[in-house]
């Protein structure tokens, strides 16, 4: 823990007087409690919070961008920006291709349903019918493969509450996200319910970069770890996550 302060120490006294700019990074700005749109305009939600704290102890401002996540990768291999405060789950597939910092938060897969609907006991209770998802997620990967083993059809959204809003229209019986957005949309509309936790998948979120990025990652780093010491990370969880 020192060290990593005495790192972060060191940083600022290196740039002192020669102020770097601001770290541009994006977020899905639909995807609450995570990011989401602020009255009076801006955004807010955990991944605001954590970040810009994040930004502050590195002595930099930051510029957050909301688009949809299926764009974010792309746009940060291209150049867009210097990494993603979007949650991005970690994959083999994915590691392949960015660097990623320490996790610092983890979420299993949950189904959300219209209230009145029975309740989803396993993957043989959707033949036949549609599960909703937010496009380009493993949520939408994991759909498509257990679609295609247990007989029932994927409808990919660009956003998670167009995914929602299937579901409580009548047009899919079930959404598949994770279990902090399923509850936080349940906990705001009634006439949503947050379902089957799929229990063997917990995954965990971390930010990308681009592989280039190494330095930057380091101090991201040193930061994050700084965040979980201190207590940081875990009083922003009880704010958004209860």
């Amino acid at each position: 823990f020192l060290l990593a302060l005495a790192t972060i120490a060191a940083l600022a006294v290196t740039h002192a007087g020669a102020a770097e700019p601001p770290l541009r990074t994006a977020v899905d700005g639909t995807f609450a409690p995570h990011a989401m749109p602020k009255l009076g305009g801006g955004l807010e939600g955990f991944q605001i919070d954590l970040f810009t704290e994040a930004a502050h102890r590195m002595h930099r401002e930051i510029h957050f961008d909301a688009a949809s996540f299926s764009g974010l990768i792309p746009a940060l291999q291209a150049g867009r920006y210097d990494f993603l405060a979007a949650p991005t789950t970690v994959t083999p597939e994915r590691a392949e291709a960015l660097l990623f910092t320490q996790g610092y938060l983890w979420t299993a897969y949950q189904f959300g349903i219209k209230r009145g609907t029975p309740p989803i006991t396993g993957w043989a209770d959707l033949k036949g019918k549609t599960v909703a998802v937010n496009k380009g997620t493993p949520y939408e990967q994991l759909s498509q493969k257990m679609g295609a083993q247990y007989g029932f059809t994927t409808a990919v959204f660009d956003t998670e509450p167009d995914a929602i809003q299937a579901v409580l229209a009548g047009r899919a019986i079930a959404t598949l996200a994770g279990n902090t957005v399923i509850r936080y949309a349940a906990s705001k509309n009634p006439q949503f319910v947050a379902d089957l936790e799929l229990k063997d998948t917990r995954a965990n979120w971390a930010a990308p970069l681009r592989k280039d990025e190494d330095a930057l990652r380091g101090q991201l780093d040193d930061v994050l770890k700084c965040m979980k010491k201190d207590g940081t990370i875990a009083k922003l969880s009880e704010k958004w996550f209860g």
